[in-house]
Parts: C-alpha cells; structure tokens; sequence
C-alpha cells in the first residue's frame, strides 16, 4: 500500500461520513489537497503521478466520498494551473475549485467559428489595461458569468496563429452586452457577447503575448476531456456536460432499458441488438477517456480527448434514433401531454449541442485524422500571412 492511499484512508476515516456538510467537505478537500492529486503541493494539489493518484481517487469512490477528479475535469482550474501568474492563481484557484465563480468562454466569433485562429475581436494595450472590441458567439453561461477566458487579437502583423492573447475577462463591466439565442430545443444556453471597449487589466494576460493560441489549446483540451466522458441521457429533459461537469452524468441505458419493457419490446431483437450496440459504444468510450485521463498532464494536452468527445456526439445522436425506434410512432408526437415522446424529441435536438460545443464534429475529425492518425494537414494557404492582410469575405482587411 503506497503512502498516499494510506493518508487517504486515514483522511477519509476521519473525516468522511455520508451526512457531512457538503461544502465544508469540499473545503476541507481543497484545502488538504485530495481536490487536485497531481497539482503541486504548493496549488491545492500532492504532486502525485498518475499511477498514485489514479489509486487514491479509487478509495475514495469506494467510500462514496466526492473530491478528487478536478485536476483533469475542472477546465477553469485546470487552465489557471497551467498558464496563470501566481498572482492570478493565488486570487483564483481556490473559488475556482469550490466553484465561487461563474465562468464563461468567449472563443468563438460570427466569422471564426470553425478556424478560430481567424478572430477579429481586438485588444488594444492602454497603460496597465487592454482595451477589447469585438463580438462573441455562443457563448453558455455568458449571462451570469463574473469573467470569461477570451481570446482576442493583439498583434494584426502576425500570422493569425501568433497574434492571439488569452485573458481572464471581467463579464461585470460595461461594454458588455450579453443576447440569448434561442435554440430549436426551446433552451437559450447559449449567448452573443458584444464587447465594446470593454477593459481587462495587463494582469489578467494568461500565458505569453501574442502566444495566446497555446493556452488556448490547453482549455480546449480540458473541455472536450469533459464532454468526452460526460453523458445525457435520452428522456433526462435537462442539462448537457457542461464544462463546470467534475465527474459523469450516470449512464441512460438502464432507462432505455426499461422503456423498451413498457412499451413491450424488450424481446423485439431489432431493439435488443441496438441496445447493446449502444452499450458497446459507451464502454469503448470510457477505456477511451481512461486512455486520454492517463496521458493528460497538468498543463498538458491529448488529442486523445477529440477521440471522446467525437464519439460522445456520435452516441448521443445514436441513443436519440435508438429511444425513437423504441417509442414507434409516439416519437412523432409532442408536448407536455406526450411527456415519453417530448423527452425523445428533446434527446435527438439536443445532441447537436454536443457536436457544436468543444469543437464541431468536423474540427475533431481533423485533430483525429492529423495527430492521432498522422494524415497530411489540410492546405492553408493564409497560414503564415501577417493577419492583416488576410482577406474576409464581404469585408475589406484590417488596417
């Protein structure tokens, strides 16, 4: 028995009842560093390597006690640790992990959704602080958010890779206005963000100047490990992996399961072969993110985690088809009166958020095909062209 299972066992058998005060748990989880296993002792973390801490994490599932698992699972933090100032970290990390701060993403644009290296939003340096114009597109929680990790353009002489900064973006100001879009399953999740000289200060800059795209990469990879091994199940009616997620929504085939019995199709062979093809797809792709979990490192990143979130999406629109063909001809049905049939509806339009958020489905592909798969990257003939000077379709270059 390694030394830290033995402090975690200790750990929990002083502290850990299943009435506990949950918040004063997760402070005390934080604070003793079991929150964040392979973090450094000096950030809320015990500097274990993966083995160790993959170890510990089971003793306390065995337990019943939550806490570990935010070192891989918690975008916010995760993105702080791994490119944040001490400063930043000092005044951050701890609301982040018990989740004090309502956060947001402000990534993608109106003309850079796909090719986000293509964003136009613009922060200007203005003595200690930067001064932002731009506009942002769905962005969820952009509402309530206190700040948004934002990407924006501080050097057009760049290539469009290397002209980019990241910030941590003060929502709270004004400048900042903040529109839902209304989606077809009825949810305004996401958000337009306009900026107008919006302000952040020079402390707020995460990682270089102009090297803004690798914290990016950084970010993405903790969400779509997030999203890649988070479930909604069909008929949940609810929420989707969010990046806030820490560990799994539970699993939805039991609830298929019992949906094809009170429909009287649990012996249709059709229906019983799809709902183990289904299983098999969401056991595949959990021995696929225990793969990406092992070899994601603080501060690191795996293409591993595109491989997830693309099969996530790719299960999520299947389970939808599969609850159809269970449900029959009620699945063309809605409303509250139909609630078996609205939920159904609601399961297939909401699968999309999965293959949008985190990336779409064909950005995942193409991460897959070049870096798992080492497949030539696709020509980009503005590549290296000082930004600039990079034409925009209906509108003329900056500068």
């Amino acid at each position: 028995m390694s030394v830290a299972v033995k402090e975690a066992q200790e750990f929990l058998a002083d502290h850990w009842s299943p009435g506990v005060n949950r918040r004063e748990w997760m402070e005390r989880v934080i604070d003793e560093g079991w929150a964040a296993l392979r973090w450094p002792t000096e950030w809320y973390g015990r500097g274990l390597d993966d083995d160790e801490a993959k170890e510990v994490e089971a003793v306390f599932a065995a337990a019943g006690a939550p806490g570990p698992g935010q070192d891989i699972y918690n975008l916010w933090a995760g993105t702080m640790i791994a490119a944040g100032t001490d400063e930043l970290k000092r005044q951050f990390l701890r609301p982040l992990l018990l989740d004090q701060v309502a956060m947001c993403l402000l990534y993608s644009e109106p003309g850079a959704g796909s090719d986000l290296a293509g964003i136009r939003t613009t922060a200007v340096r203005d003595g200690d602080e930067w001064v932002v114009n731009g506009q942002k597109v769905w962005t969820s929680g952009a509402r309530d958010a206190d700040y948004g990790m934002l990407i924006a353009r501080t050097d057009w002489d760049q290539p469009k890779h290397r002209g980019i900064s990241f910030f941590w973006f003060p929502m709270k100001q004004a400048g900042v206005e903040v529109r839902p879009l209304r989606q077809m399953t009825g949810d305004a999740r996401f958000n337009e963000v306009f900026i107008t000289d919006g302000r952040v200060p020079e402390a707020n800059r995460l990682g270089d100047l102009n090297k803004g795209w690798w914290v990016l990469q950084t970010a993405l990879a903790y969400e779509r490990a997030v999203m890649g091994v988070s479930r909604r199940g069909p008929g949940s009616g609810g929420e989707g992996a969010t990046a806030k997620s820490h560990g799994r929504i539970p699993t939805p085939d039991l609830s298929l399961v019992e949906l094809a019995r009170s429909m009287g199709r649990a012996d249709d062979h059709t229906v019983r072969q799809a709902l183990m093809k289904l299983h098999i797809r969401r056991t595949v792709n959990d021995w696929n993110a225990e793969r990406s979990k092992a070899v994601m490192k603080a501060g690191g990143s795996s293409p591993l985690a595109s491989l997830g979130k693309l099969s996530l999406a790719q299960i999520l629109h299947f389970a939808g088809r599969v609850e159809a063909t269970i449900l029959g001809m009620d699945a063309t049905l809605d409303g509250d009166e139909f609630p078996r049939s609205r939920d159904a509806n609601y399961s297939q339009q909401n699968a999309y958020f999965f293959s949008i958020g985190g990336g779409t489905d064909q950005i995942q592909r193409n991460i897959i095909g070049e870096r798992l798969l080492g497949l030539p990257k696709e020509p980009e003939v503005d590549r290296d062209m000082p930004f600039r000077q990079v034409p925009v379709s209906g509108r003329p270059s900056a500068g």
